[in-house]
């Protein structure tokens, strides 16, 4: 964890805390692969097996934080990605689901994104993750909100 940087630790610690729903401070190995690529990193699975049973020495099926930093800072620190590159393609990404231009995609669509993502989330975790993130139920969610999602900034 020594190479991450605090920036790096709170984007980490945000993506942990929406994973980690019963705030038991531990998520499921199942969900490795979806917060991995929500950070930009697709991975075939066995190597994404490969590195989570790297991690979890126990095999538990779970990880504590400082086993999800570990497994991060592989990829933090092997492409420190420029923010404003990465500001931008989240931003290109936004555009190509808000068809109609108006600032904002509905938490329907951000629910179809986080299935691409993870076919595996149950909908009931879908449904806590989009209350979580639309704080204020307009049912949309701006790029702001969405660039917190996919940042945890």
């Amino acid at each position: 964890m020594e190479e991450l940087d605090k920036n790096q630790l709170l984007l980490l610690k945000n993506a942990f805390d929406a994973f980690d729903r019963e705030k038991k401070g531990i998520i499921s190995t199942d969900m490795i692969g979806t917060i991995l690529e929500m950070l930009g990193h697709e991975l075939d699975d066995d190597t994404l097996n490969e590195i989570i049973d790297e991690i979890d020495v126990d095999h538990s099926g779970q990880l504590e934080f400082n086993e999800f930093c570990t497994l991060a800072a592989k990829f933090l620190t092997e492409e420190d990605q420029d923010d404003e590159t990465m500001r931008q393609e989240l931003k290109e990404a936004f555009r190509l689901y808000d068809k109609e231009g108006n600032g904002y995609i509905t938490t329907e669509v951000l629910k179809e994104i986080f299935k691409e993502l993870d076919n595996t989330i149950s909908p009931e975790d879908l449904d806590n993750m989009i209350e979580e993130i639309d704080s204020d139920g307009s049912g949309t969610v701006d790029f702001e909100e969405f660039l917190e999602v996919m940042t945890g900034e």
